[in-house]
């Protein structure tokens, strides 16, 4: 039995033009791109996507533009992270109204709660927004490791409460997660945020991944997802061997944002690679690292 929400979801980029505006053409040709190589979901208004620098207008207008194209093809599952819980409420609603088929929401990223502070967050929300919530644990932004026994807490008492975005690079957390929170809700979805950690995480029960590198190579993570739910272990071991290879980008960019850009720039996709400052622009040694990279696994054009 699949989870609800499982495979291969995308934190979206969003696109800039020149002069820092949403490139909303660039957009719609990107979830195209992705829906058409086989993914089963779309993240808009993502941390990849640099949310935090987007004002929540553009972050609306930018759900509604992926909603817009990507017509019932896969899910649209948008953020709805805020400092404010009240305001992770509102945009919850607004994008609820729009009709997307859940949200993902990460802790207050400002002030470091506790967890009784952090459990009455999620609640408030979860109470609040009719939307099948993804909780989404992300401690190198947040300053906040998402304790295994408060996933199992919020899996019990709300129904739509239904899965959990992992970016925490620990093996064993994620399996003390599937573990624990499985055996009180069998269809919880456990999902990766890194690309390099995407098969042990199906291996060990997990259901997918939100991974970022899938803005270029969905194909590759879709395969390495086909294979496995097929049984074909070996073809997995195979694909995944070029996901890890692929993933030494993050090793050479700065940021999230700028790897994934960068990495569209140089397979010649329709996507400039301009990012809202602070964030920077990748210097040239670092896109040519990106090409070699993007080279090994056999990544050259679009």
């Amino acid at each position: 039995m699949f989870s609800k929400f499982h495979g291969v979801i995308v934190p979206l980029i969003t696109p800039f033009n020149e002069d820092l505006s949403i490139d909303f053409e660039a957009c719609k040709w990107l979830v195209n791109y992705l829906a058409e190589r086989g993914v089963n979901g779309i993240f808009p208004y993502s941390t990849t996507g640099e949310f935090v620098h987007l004002k929540q207008e553009e972050g609306l207008n930018l759900v509604k533009a992926v909603m817009d194209e990507i017509s019932g093809r896969v899910w649209v599952l948008p953020g709805i992270s805020s400092n404010c819980t009240e305001h992770s409420i509102e945009f919850g609603r607004e994008v609820a109204d729009l009709g997307v088929d859940g949200a993902i929401i990460t802790p207050p990223f400002f002030f470091k709660i506790d967890n009784m502070k952090l459990k009455r967050h999620f609640s408030m929300v979860a109470q609040k927004v009719d939307l099948p919530l993804i909780i989404y644990n992300i401690p190198s932004a947040t300053g906040i490791n998402i304790p295994v026994s408060l996933y199992v807490d919020l899996a019990n008492e709300f129904s739509n409460i239904v899965g959990a975005k992992i970016t925490f690079d620990s093996i064993s957390y994620m399996r003390r997660l599937i573990h624990e929170v499985k055996s009180v809700r069998k269809d919880f979805s456990i999902l990766t945020g890194l690309d390099d950690h995407f098969l042990n995480t199906l291996i060990m029960g997990g259901d997918g991944g939100i991974m970022a590198l899938a803005n270029v190579a969905p194909q590759i993570h879709v395969e390495v997802y086909r294979c496995w739910k097929n049984g074909d272990l070996m073809g997995a071991v195979n694909t995944f061997e070029k996901l890890v290879r692929l993933a030494e980008i993050y090793d050479v960019a700065s940021t999230f944002p700028t790897a994934v850009k960068t990495a569209l720039k140089v397979v010649g996709a329709p996507v400039k690679p301009y990012v809202r400052p602070p964030l920077d622009l990748e210097p040239p040694d670092v896109e040519r690292k990106i090409k070699l990279i993007l080279g090994s696994v056999g990544l050259h054009k679009i």
